[in-house]
């Protein structure tokens, strides 16, 4: 797929990433200021009916302004680096990430504990960046892997097991494993996307 970057290309990602991130930022204002921390009981609570909502919600839910800062600027930039290929692969890239994510965590991780946050989906990115030239063999694509492993090759530790309390290693291990599907199985699912 050839790369370009219009004035309207910049625009359109500029409003994506700042959609989402004003969602998260909203969210956050309303959970904290008015509800008293009330929507976060919508995150991932493992293997309950109730935590199957915060396969929804989980991503766009933030535990503290400084968890919602920490997830803020990573997720700018490697969202913008997925959407430059394109609304459509940023779009399929993000609900496969999303889903897997928010399934692995809900069937995997320990009881009678609540995930929320971006970092998921900042994993997934980071997942889908570093192994999409394995899949296409593209010079471009190569370019964008390695960009993303100079600036944020330390993530890798983020999916080993931990015992950090408010970490949730289970997200960011589904969401890398989500992103690494999407860039295995891109022109399959842009096929299955493009039934809708």
């Amino acid at each position: 797929m050839p790369f370009s970057l219009s004035a309207s290309d910049v625009a359109t990602q500029a409003k994506i990433i700042g959609g989402l991130l004003t969602l998260m930022w909203a969210l956050e204002f309303v959970d904290q200021v008015l509800l008293r921390r009330r929507l976060d009981r919508f995150g991932i609570a493992p293997r309950t009916q109730i935590g199957l909502w915060g396969i929804l919600f989980a991503p766009l839910l933030h535990g503290t302004w400084q968890h919602l800062m920490a997830n803020t600027l990573p997720f700018a930039v490697l969202g913008w680096l997925t959407l430059l290929r394109g609304v459509t692969e940023f779009t399929i890239a993000t609900a496969v990430i999303w889903l897997v994510s928010g399934v692995g965590v809900w069937l995997f991780a320990t009881p009678r504990t609540m995930h929320i946050g971006a970092s998921s989906i900042i994993f997934g990115y980071f997942g889908f960046l570093l192994s999409r030239s394995y899949f296409e063999q593209e010079l471009f694509s190569a370019v964008i892997s390695v960009v993303v492993a100079l600036l944020y090759g330390p993530l890798i530790w983020g999916i080993l097991p931990s015992r950090r309390r408010g970490i949730s290693w289970q997200g960011h291990l589904f969401g890398f494993v989500g992103g690494i599907l999407t860039a295995r199985y891109l022109p399959e699912l842009r096929q299955w996307f493009a039934m809708f």
